[in-house]
């Protein structure tokens, strides 16, 4: 046989084979072990800083639950984080990949901040919240309904659009802010006014009332996508579209259905960011929240429930990554670098529960 031959026959040094099942107490040795490896690479990056990791990490923690202060700010993370991540729950499930959260927040966002802006003194406070409601949830629907329509009557690829409408209506959030909703008393600074009281959402506990919105949403999605006809069909649209078609279901019906629902959770999560935590309109609103809301929705594997945990980790790294950076002068950068790694090892070590690897035998099967 020749050279190229036996290159041709050669196994591949490591082949990657999707397991079978696994028990529930080896996925945890996993992740447990997953844990344990982002502590200790994110020690080696603080050591290389020149700080001591203990007290580092044990200011993380201060300055995300050290006090009733911090622990409101870390909620008020963790309200959008988790709203978005069920905004975008049941389109992955039907394998619709809505890349555009970010958009559709900011959408619902714009909607709010008309009505607080232009009838904030003409409306009472609860008419006024409940159309601004109205108007997040209508504006969020309408731009995560259009890749929907496209998708559905062209088949056009919807990770591409729902991206790309991201930055359509930033830009339109930016024309707003340096042309007709600027403050007349800003000067040259692009800034929209800030809400009236009565546009601002209530408190309950020392935050905004938005975390009832998002706790009643993790059960009202948990019925939705394991107990409903509906539910049911955006599982099988995901698994098969032409096993739902065989079946009679209107997959585009479904899509337009589906991310209609999508859309509008997300333009809630607008309205609970300008009426809840910032009470104006920026071109921050969205903040990356819709893209963070990927790898909460990923890592709970589409569990409304299980987010409701990971949003809260996450916010809690986002919290206190802010603490070490004023504490210990860590750049900004560097304390990215630290949450990147342990989301890194969180998300890869459902990598290795889900796949296994197999290295090539040490000596080469013969081929005649």
């Amino acid at each position: 046989m020749t050279a190229r031959s036996k290159s041709a026959h050669r196994e591949p040094l490591v082949r990657i084979v999707k397991r079978g099942d696994i028990s529930t107490r080896k996925a945890w040795c996993i992740r447990a072990l997953a844990a344990l490896g982002a502590v200790l690479t994110g020690a080696l990056l603080i050591l290389a800083l020149g700080h001591n990791p203990g007290p580092v990490y044990g200011q993380m923690i201060i300055g995300a639950l050290g006090s009733k202060t911090a622990l409101t700010e870390t909620i008020k993370k963790a309200i959008p984080l988790l709203g978005a991540a069920i905004a975008i729950a049941p389109a992955f499930k039907m394998k619709f990949w809505n890349i555009g959260a970010e958009g559709q927040i900011m959408a619902g966002a714009i909607a709010a901040s008309y009505f607080a802006l232009f009838h904030g003194q003409s409306l009472p406070r609860p008419v006024l919240l409940l159309v601004m409601m109205a108007a997040a949830l209508a504006a969020g629907a309408l731009w995560g309904v259009i890749p929907a329509l496209f998708k559905a009557r062209w088949g056009t690829n919807e990770t591409l659009f729902t991206l790309m409408l991201n930055y359509i209506i930033l830009g339109f959030e930016r024309y707003l802010q340096n042309g007709p909703w600027k403050k007349p008393s800003s000067g040259g600074f692009p800034k929209i006014a800030m809400f009236g009281e009565s546009a601002k959402l209530p408190r309950l506990f020392g935050v905004h009332i938005g975390w009832i919105f998002v706790l009643v949403l993790v059960v009202a999605m948990t019925v939705y996508l394991y107990r409903s006809k509906h539910g049911y069909e955006i599982a099988v649209v995901g698994e098969s579209e032409p096993t739902a078609r065989y079946a009679g279901m209107n997959v585009a019906r479904i899509i337009i259905r589906t991310m209609l629902l999508s859309g509008a959770i997300a333009g809630l999560v607008g309205f609970l960011q300008v009426s809840g935590a910032n009470y104006t309109l920026t071109e921050n609103t969205a903040g990356g929240i819709g893209f963070t809301a990927i790898t909460v929705a990923w890592l709970a594997k589409l569990n409304p429930v299980v987010m409701v945990f990971i949003a809260s980790l996450l916010a809690i790294l986002q919290k206190g990554s802010g603490r070490i950076q004023t504490e210990f002068l860590i750049p900004a950068s560097a304390a990215e670098v630290l949450t990147g790694i342990i989301l890194f090892f969180m998300l890869g070590c459902e990598f290795f529960i889900n796949y296994r690897l197999i290295l090539r035998p040490g000596k080469e099967r013969k081929h005649g």
